[in-house]
C-alpha cells in the first residue's frame, strides 16, 4: 500500500506524463499542418488523457486535422 506521500508523487508524475504527452502531440500537429486553430488548441487544452493517446495514434496516418479528431 502506498503512503500518502507516495501516491501525492504518482499523481505529480501521471500529471507530468499526460502534459509532455499533450505538448508531443501539439508539437506533431503543428509540424504536420501548419498553424493551429484556436479551436483546437482549446481541444487539446481541455482533452482527457484517453483523447490525446487516440490522436497520437491517428497523426501518423491522418491527411488533415479532420481526420485526427474525428471520431469513426
Amino acid at each position: 500500500m502506498l503512503t500518502y506521500g507516495q501516491k501525492l508523487e504518482q499523481q505529480g508524475f501521471d500529471k507530468g506524463i499526460e502534459k509532455g504527452k499533450r505538448t508531443t502531440l501539439l508539437r506533431l500537429l503543428t509540424r504536420r499542418f501548419g498553424t493551429l486553430p484556436e479551436p483546437v488548441v482549446e481541444r487539446l487544452a481541455g482533452a482527457t488523457s484517453a483523447d490525446i493517446e487516440r490522436w497520437l495514434d491517428r497523426i501518423l496516418d491522418a491527411s488533415s486535422l479532420d481526420e485526427v479528431f474525428d471520431t469513426p
